[in-house]
């Protein structure tokens, strides 16, 4: 299985370095892709359009990428998988980090953002977020600082905290009144 990991993930990171355009766009989407879901998630607070379902939706968007974070933070004292190009796996185009490898943040935020818009059936906002949320895990392997594997585990991560939140946070509930009626 790890063979199979190393070589997806080779195949992926082979393609840096090839073009400067390519290695620009890849940059800029694991430097900015995460920061950008979350402000564009933050800006709908103010729509005017079915506002209560909106931030209802926002709530559990914000809770779901915590969520997903602090799941990582757990499973890290478990699995402290190294980075690929600690292993000879990868070249890196950023710089190195100390924490381990599994399951990879960027694609746990990403997907739980995109996951409770999906689940909320929001669909445009939701295809939009998926879509970044591919491009970064995909930009996460082209940069060198995660194993295909690890992007999956966090996606999986990512969904599951959206699909915790969406069973525990309902719309309609007292708690969800009083969080959306602010502002």
């Amino acid at each position: 299985m790890y063979d199979m990991d190393a070589a997806l993930t080779q195949a992926i990171n082979s393609l840096a370095g090839r073009s400067a355009t390519l290695d620009m766009i890849m940059l800029a989407l694991t430097s900015f892709g995460v920061p950008l879901m979350v402000a564009a998630v933050a800006l709908q607070w103010w729509r005017h359009k079915d506002r209560m379902r909106t931030r209802h939706v926002l709530v559990s968007a914000g809770c779901a990428f915590l969520l997903g974070l602090g799941i990582n933070q757990i499973i890290l004292l478990f699995i402290q998988r190294a980075r690929p190009y600690e292993a000879g796996v990868t070249h890196l185009l950023i710089a190195p980090t100390v924490d381990f490898s599994f399951p990879s943040d960027h694609s746990t935020a990403a997907f739980a953002i995109a996951a409770t818009f999906l689940l909320h059936k929001s669909l445009r906002s939701g295809l939009a977020f998926l879509v970044v949320a591919v491009l970064v895990c995909f930009s996460r392997i082209y940069v060198g600082t995660h194993y295909f594997s690890d992007t999956i585990g966090g996606a999986v991560v990512g969904i599951a905290a959206s699909l915790l939140v969406a069973a525990v946070y309902r719309e309609g509930s007292r708690a969800d009144r009083l969080i959306t009626g602010i502002l």
